[in-house]
């Protein structure tokens, strides 16, 4: 049995999940057993967000691996197991920083083993930033194991804190997958702006609803340099996250609604002109199926959808995977996979200069 935890580029809430793996490689086989969420309070947020010191991450680290423990043993209780059936514990961490070149997540291994009893994998980006990647996306392997279907094409759209793709079929190395620029991470901190913090995010776009799009802000969006790069490529914070956020809110902030409307407009364009630059002129896909945090935000699919027609565009539970799940059961399959000493990044997607193993295990 494998536990997988994840906060990420988000900063919302721990995802937590227990598996059964067998198997390593092509064979490998995953079921999901248990998930539970975990979300964080408004004010440890803030604390995230606001952590600038040596001093803060250090205290944070701790706090983080205290309650990444406890979501795994919520996990692992919710499965009706007890942590002695448990062989491994992957955990991605939460992002703080993610650079060209540097990345770090947060969430003490050694806090999560002492306080669960089980071995724990982490820090799974830095090896594959070692070997000259961006460690980053690294979900595409398990979106090649999970989602994969012979003779045909799938994207994997993932709307987190940053927008991912995987383009998967049959053969790992062809995989196609790069960080399409931003997700909800830059509508979620102009959400906290609006409501003074009290608001995390625009549950189902109805804050962005009562605005309209303002095309000339759109344009100048769109402009953004990430969106010229060509993969492989990562995005983080740096790019659309609070700094952003912050320079739109001075220019926008009497117009609010208005604002989201068209930050909602900016992650489906930057999506779609990512598959038309990067995709579609390289692969034909036979649908894009989605998840994170942004597939149940009905404005953001049926935005995905007008944009992306014809192409199908449908939720990731329809090839019967809870969504939700997804990123979590990523780093519990890198976890197990650690342990088999089968390497888990794809250099296509990452830029890494080989395969490697990633993780470093706290026994």
């Amino acid at each position: 049995m494998v536990v997988g935890l994840i906060s990420g580029t988000s900063v919302d809430a721990i995802e937590a999940v227990v598996c059964r793996i067998a198997g390593t490689g092509r064979t490998v086989s995953l079921r999901l057993l248990s998930h539970v969420t975990l979300p964080f309070t408004p004010k440890f947020v803030r604390r995230v967000m606001e952590a600038d010191s040596a001093r803060e991450l250090c205290a944070l680290n701790f706090v983080l691996g205290e309650l990444f423990a406890e979501a795994a043993l919520a996990a692992i209780g919710v499965a009706e197991l007890k942590p002695s059936q448990v062989d491994v514990i992957g955990s991605h961490g939460q992002t703080v920083a993610h650079l060209r070149g540097a990345t770090l997540q947060l969430g003490e291994a050694a806090v999560i083993a002492e306080r669960t009893g089980i071995p724990v994998v982490s820090d799974f980006r830095t090896r594959d930033v070692a070997a000259g990647g961006e460690g980053a996306p690294l979900v595409p392997y398990a979106d090649w194991v999970l989602f994969r279907k012979p003779g045909e094409l799938r994207a994997l759209q993932n709307i987190g804190g940053i927008a991912n793709v995987s383009v998967v079929s049959s053969k790992l190395e062809d995989t196609l997958a790069f960080d399409t620029g931003p997700g909800n991470m830059l509508l979620d901190a102009v959400v906290r702006l609006m409501t003074n913090g009290r608001q995390g995010y625009d549950r189902d776009g109805k804050l962005a609803r009562k605005g309209e799009v303002m095309l000339p802000l759109l344009k100048r969006l769109c402009r953004h340099p990430f969106l010229k790069r060509p993969p492989p490529r990562s995005a983080g914070r740096d790019q659309f996250g609070e700094s952003l956020a912050n320079v739109l809110w001075k220019e926008f902030a009497d117009r609010p609604y208005d604002l989201l409307a068209t930050l909602v407009a900016f992650t489906v364009e930057a999506t779609a002109q990512a598959y038309e630059k990067w995709v579609l002129p390289r692969r034909k896909i036979s649908g894009v199926w989605l998840s994170g945090g942004g597939s149940r935000n009905p404005l953001l699919v049926a935005g995905f959808k007008a944009r992306l027609a014809p192409l199908p565009v449908e939720p990731l539970d329809a090839l019967g995977f809870p969504e939700g799940a997804k990123e979590a059961a990523c780093f519990a399959l890198l976890a197990s996979e650690h342990l088999e000493g089968t390497p888990q990044n794809i250099p296509g997607a990452t830029g890494a200069r080989r395969r490697v193993l990633l993780g470093k295990l706290t026994p």
